[in-house]
């Protein structure tokens, strides 16, 4: 798949620097400066704009959208582009997610580089389709089978839908792996003031294509170009490198070793370490009012927005609260969560859901200071006033 990303018709797709946009919107517009090629979707609610959007603008600036008959195919189709050369991306929400789970492993376990949207809404099964919740944030790192390293960005702000979706691609490219942009109904129908960064701004990472003679080449090994790189360069399909693309256990060669024991562990040793060996470079939190707090919400998305108005009324009546807010979830920041541990007398983790990142932040506090979840479902918020409880504050 031939494509040459051109930032000058990008920006006479996007129109004005700023604009008042959607939550899914700014996905889009994040998906096209980080240079997306393909689409491949299926609406649901509350992600149908997003598809909507690459519908409209994609083949605008020389992609290509497709929509499939379900989400199993979209992702699938996703893939398949990848592998073409192209920078591919799908949008979903939670049964959608579920169906493609599967072809989520698959991505991993062939080191595809993706990006999904997952605009959460209310579950189990068809649940609330039209309100949002932060349901799936365990299933994004455990929701296929096996061992794996998940990469997964909480946008709490409509920019952020922009900017994160750009960092997710950067990631995709970096690790060969998916990433996961985590937003919900709540921040996917939001309306904000959005800034487009100006192309001298923007980063843009690609993937390492293979350059190494056909011959010599290994595609299931560290990179052969890139010293101390755990990540293979990528033989675009078509360019002469045949080589086996396969979600079975493989050894370097890419040919399957179903019933090899080392060429298993070679192999997701090496897809998990890729990961993990940057996982602190990977740490992107934000930090509120941290250094003289006693308690501290840790939480992310749309739940960081209440819990920073609870922490500032708190402040206002003498109660010394702080806040951290998750950017990236997956992989966990474990180090930032033990130290903040030990500095606090509690944790509180607000959640559109009964605890799900709760878990986690509990772990990383090993018993250093008190967590409790602050739960909410059925589709709406938290209000300030409701988390303010959970202070003590009336």
């Amino acid at each position: 798949m031939v494509y040459k990303r051109d930032p000058k018709k990008i920006r006479e797709v996007l129109g004005n620097k700023v604009q008042f946009l959607l939550g899914d919107m700014a996905c889009v517009y994040g998906g096209l400066l980080a240079g997306v090629s393909f689409f491949g979707g299926y609406p649901i609610t509350p992600a149908s704009e997003v598809a909507e959007g690459m519908a409209r603008m994609l083949p605008r600036v020389g992609g290509t959208y497709i929509q499939m008959e379900d989400e199993i195919g979209s992702i699938a189709a996703v893939i398949g582009a990848a592998w073409g050369g192209a920078k591919s991306m799908t949008a979903t929400s939670g049964p959608g997610f579920s169906l493609m789970m599967e072809n989520y492993g698959f991505a991993v376990m062939t080191e595809t580089p993706c990006v999904i949207v997952n605009v959460q809404r209310t579950g189990p099964s068809t649940g609330q389709p039209t309100l949002g919740a932060q349901g799936d944030m365990m299933q994004a790192r455990y929701g296929t089978h096996g061992d794996l390293e998940a990469l997964a960005f909480a946008p709490s702000t409509v920019q952020e839908c922009l900017d994160l979706t750009i960092e997710a691609f950067n990631l995709s490219e970096k690790y060969r792996n998916p990433v996961c942009v985590m937003t919900d109904g709540e921040m996917g129908h939001l309306r904000e003031r959005i800034v487009i960064p100006d192309e001298k701004d923007l980063k843009l990472i690609n993937r390492v294509e293979a350059t190494i003679s056909k011959n010599k080449y290994i595609p299931f090994t560290n990179s052969q170009t890139v010293k101390g790189s755990k990540v293979p360069d990528f033989p675009t399909f078509g360019i002469g490198y045949h080589t086996y693309v396969t979600g079975l256990t493989h050894n370097e060669k890419g040919f399957p070793a179903t019933d090899k024991q080392k060429d298993h562990e070679r192999l997701v040793k090496r897809i998990t370490e890729k990961i993990t060996d940057d996982a602190d470079k990977l740490v992107k939190v934000e930090k509120f009012n941290l250094d003289d707090a006693d308690t501290v919400f840790v939480t992310y998305g749309a739940s960081a927005r209440p819990a920073e108005t609870a922490m500032e009324i708190a402040r206002s009546k003498g109660k010394k609260v702080g806040l951290l807010t998750l950017k990236i979830v997956w992989p966990f920041p474990e180090k930032i969560v033990a130290k903040l541990a030990k500095q606090v007398d509690k944790i509180i983790v607000p959640e559109m859901n009964l605890g799900q990142i709760y878990h986690p932040v509990r772990e990383a506090a090993c018993g250093n200071c008190e967590v409790e979840v602050a739960p909410k479902i059925g589709g709406e918020m938290h209000l300030p006033v409701e988390l303010l409880k959970y202070l003590g504050v009336k």
